[in-house]
């Protein structure tokens, strides 16, 4: 099968060009994320679990970025004039090992993405059998994808074009149905959660912007997958620009999801914190000649969600929702 498209040197240039921006994006978006883990918290309050993906996240974008600019340095100046044919040979030859590694390196960075959704799924439905699916999905996206990387690094110069490798096109397929899978599967049962508690609730804080900022980074990471997908499928040399920048998309759609939920979060606390202390002083100079003493017996009812969005966002959000219902106040003397 002949690949189509713009021309490999070309797609390489392309392709890191567009990674870089959008891995500094990712780097900011980094920042921001650990400020949304640290703000405000000792050291045992930090979920440690997201912090180290977060690390992850960006140490294996930073090491990618760094082999596409070396391999792209190698095909456009070290053997421009050497390699038979010029660069646009130099980037079809699969067998270069900075090729394998890039691969080995999106394949981690993508099974690492779909794992913590997976994860996340997990918390939030409190029950292994929901995952059993995107499980079993996520496990033969990392036998594909390694397997994919295996046969590139034994191929040769002569190996040809990698479009005729089956498994590279289930990879994508496999983990474009995880993640839809398993967003849907997160998105349908904080939504439930969400209606539930929604009548009992006293505090104006709720689920809506977790709910919205999971399902923006899972439309988010599918919009740029599913065209990989089809590149793929089509052989075309897109799918070279488009793999490229879905590394740090996939880094992008998990900082933005604890980046939101923490602007969110502060905000509220902090429009809630100025109109209780505005309120309060208003009421204080309204009432204060004509105060007497009451006392008033409030009885409470407790419904308690036990999911936490510490676990599923890294972030804090209060599940407990409180029902007052007040008797009659009795006049003291």
């Amino acid at each position: 099968m002949t690949s189509r498209g713009i021309p490999l040197d070309v797609a390489a240039i392309m392709s890191t060009v567009l990674e870089a921006i959008l891995y500094g994006f990712s780097v900011l978006m980094f920042i921001g994320t650990i400020w949304a883990l640290t703000y405000k918290r000792r050291l045992q309050e930090i979920n440690r679990l997201i912090a180290a993906v977060t690390i992850m996240l960006l140490i294996l974008s930073t090491a990618h970025m760094i082999v596409d600019i070396i391999r792209l340095e190698d095909g456009l100046v070290k053997y421009r004039d050497t390699f038979p044919d010029g660069p646009a040979a130099f980037f079809a030859d699969v067998s270069q090992i900075t090729y394998v590694i890039k691969n080995a390196i999106y394949i981690l960075h993508t099974l690492l993405g779909d794992g913590v959704v997976i994860y996340r799924c997990y918390v939030v439905w409190h029950s292994a059998k929901i995952i059993i699916l995107p499980s079993l999905l996520w496990c033969c996206s990392a036998f594909t994808g390694f397997s994919a990387v295996y046969s590139v690094s034994q191929a040769t110069s002569n190996a040809g074009n990698i479009f005729t490798k089956a498994t590279g096109q289930t990879f994508f397929a496999l983990t474009l149905s995880t993640n839809l899978i398993s967003s849907g599967l997160l998105a349908y049962r904080i939504w439930k959660i969400e209606c539930n508690v929604s009548a009992m609730r006293t505090s104006k804080r709720s689920l809506t912007p977790v709910l919205r900022v999971l399902v923006d980074a899972a439309i988010l990471y599918s919009v740029v997958l599913f065209p990989t997908l089809v590149c793929f499928v089509c052989s075309n040399n897109g799918q070279y620009v488009m793999l490229d920048m879905l590394m740090p998309i996939i880094s992008i759609a998990f900082y933005m999801v604890l980046v939101r939920v923490a602007i969110s979060k502060h905000a509220h606390d902090y429009l809630s914190t100025t109109f209780h202390r505005g309120a309060t002083d208003e009421t204080e100079q309204e009432t204060l000649p004509s105060v007497k003493p009451l006392r008033v017996h409030i009885s409470h009812f407790t419904q308690i969600n036990h999911t936490s969005t510490n676990d599923i966002v890294g972030e804090d959000l209060p599940l407990t929702c409180k029902v007052k219902s007040v008797q009659e106040p009795s006049c003291a003397a």
